[in-house]
């Protein structure tokens, strides 16, 4: 390929991903069909950042249960923008994390049905997905060393409120201990 010609693709790319993300922050993404009539594990997930020990634990019980995996990405939209703005920086980082999803879950054969939702808290962009949607399991990522995962608060709201079985997960704050022979 030429010069000009691999230019041309990296624009042309970089267009298509851009109007992926608007899609997205617009009505949602579904980036794999699910099998249908399958069971669906919901992994909602914010701030950029997913655990990979809760991303594991999530896949293995899909697998285990011939599930679909629902990636489910909460984007946060500020007081300052109306709730249908696009906000292209935050899906942005939005949809390389649920690429990144899709590819382990596919790895370990899961199918999954990836989501972008908006709202102003966690708890209001959940509340808005479980209205249209239905789950048979939560995966909560709980936060590991105070960052990343659901806070606390968020954490307690979706136990009170889910309308399904969940599991909260907390992944260890350090690796464990190399074990000694």
């Amino acid at each position: 390929m030429t010069a000009p010609l691999v230019g041309v693709a990296v624009v042309a790319a970089a267009a298509a991903a851009v109007a992926l993300g608007v899609a997205a922050a617009r009505g949602g993404i579904r980036i794999r069909n699910p099998k249908p009539g399958a069971e669906r594990i919901l992994v909602p997930f914010t701030g950029g950042t997913l655990e990979p020990t809760v991303l594991d634990a999530a896949i293995r019980l899909a697998q285990a249960e011939g599930a679909t995996l629902v990636p489910a990405y909460l984007l946060l939209v500020p007081l300052r923008y109306s709730e249908d703005s696009p906000l292209a920086e935050q899906v942005a980082v939005a949809v390389p994390w649920l690429e990144a999803v899709e590819l382990a879950a596919h790895r370990a054969g899961v199918a999954v049905d990836a989501r972008i939702e908006k709202g102003r808290t966690p708890t209001h962009a959940l509340r808005r997905l479980w209205s249209v949607e239905r789950f048979d399991r939560i995966v909560a990522p709980a936060p590991a060393n105070s960052h990343g995962g659901l806070t606390p608060k968020d954490l307690t709201w979706i136990l009170a409120h889910s309308p399904a079985e969940t599991i909260v997960l907390k992944p260890s704050p350090s690796p464990p201990p190399p074990s000694r022979r």
